[in-house]
């Protein structure tokens, strides 16, 4: 999940992730406000900001709020067995707030809040959480709702079906099929729009793979990384088929209009991505499957 463009092949960078996330542990219900492990960012406690501004307002605060999911493996979800928040975007996350002076290991300061795909633009636009910040793909529709700041990596849409199941090989043959993904994501609009398939969404992805095991829909979309962390935990039952067949930058959003904090994100982005910070998030999480992270995408400032 991680190429913007032609920087590496999205095949490869999918399979990377596939051996990462064989590692994770299942999710679990319920919120929970802290950080899993990793190599925490130094805090920056120095930072100062111009009054007035979200930066300046979050760090008198004393508290942040970052939405994000709990049900992507190796992306962003909920250890069942520590009860925290983990993966990539967590580490993201983590980066964002040391910068503005906050410890990301502390709870109150830095609140992890689930957050289902069809309620990311109503939560960032009434101020529910600060920042979204969990696989949220960058679309020219959703910049008409909230702004974005980005992309701090990229992946491709595949396809999760029944590891005996043979008449799904790609996209191509989902027409009249029964495809499951969450409410308000791009997966589920493109296989209906480009694909002509039948689209079954819910709230979360565990439901969508509960779905496909009880063989009330015939697959599952969404990124490829993701769909191979359901598939290793079920490799007898599961499988991912077909090569990448779209591209996926996610982006960190947040309130329209607010250009100081969107440049303050993008700035973070940059600088994680030239100090080596992005690299550990990356190693820390999708790269303990002992591959090399891969170049960082460049961030688009629009």
């Amino acid at each position: 999940m991680f190429l913007r463009r032609a920087v590496f092949p999205r095949r490869a960078a999918v399979l990377v992730a596939a051996a990462a996330l064989t590692a994770t542990a299942a999710c679990s219900s319920g919120d929970d406000t802290s950080t899993g492990s990793g190599d925490t960012p130094k805090v920056d406690t120095s930072a100062s900001f111009k009054a007035g501004t979200t930066m300046a307002k979050l760090k008198s605060k004393g508290t942040i709020v970052i939405g994000t999911k709990k049900d992507q493996p190796g992306v962003a979800f909920q250890n069942a067995a520590s009860g925290k928040f983990e993966g990539f975007d967590i580490e993201m996350a983590k980066i964002v707030a040391s910068k503005l002076g906050l410890d990301p290991n502390d709870p109150k300061q830095v609140q992890f809040k689930e957050v289902v795909s069809k309620n990311r633009e109503t939560f960032v636009r009434t101020g529910t959480i600060d920042i979204m910040i969990g696989s949220y793909s960058i679309t020219d529709k959703r910049k008409k709702l909230v702004d974005f700041a980005g992309p701090y990596y990229v992946t491709g849409q595949q396809l999760l079906v029944k590891k005996d199941d043979d008449s799904i090989k790609g996209p191509e043959d989902l027409k009249g099929k029964k495809v499951c993904s969450v409410t308000g994501s791009t997966s589920i609009d493109t296989v209906e729009t480009k694909y002509g398939a039948n689209p079954v969404p819910f709230d979360t992805y565990t439901e969508c793979v509960d779905q496909l095991k009880n063989g009330s829909v015939d697959a599952v979309t969404t990124d490829g990384a993701i769909l191979l962390g359901f598939a290793s935990k079920s490799p007898d039952e599961l499988k991912v088929v077909g090569d990448a067949f779209s591209t996926e930058n996610y982006g960190m959003g947040l309130k329209k209009g607010d250009a100081d904090f969107r440049s303050f994100l993008n700035d973070t982005i940059e600088g994680a991505e030239k100090d080596g910070t992005w690299k550990t998030a990356f190693d820390s999480t999708l790269g303990k499957a002992g591959v090399k992270a891969p170049k960082p995408p460049k961030v688009d400032r629009y």
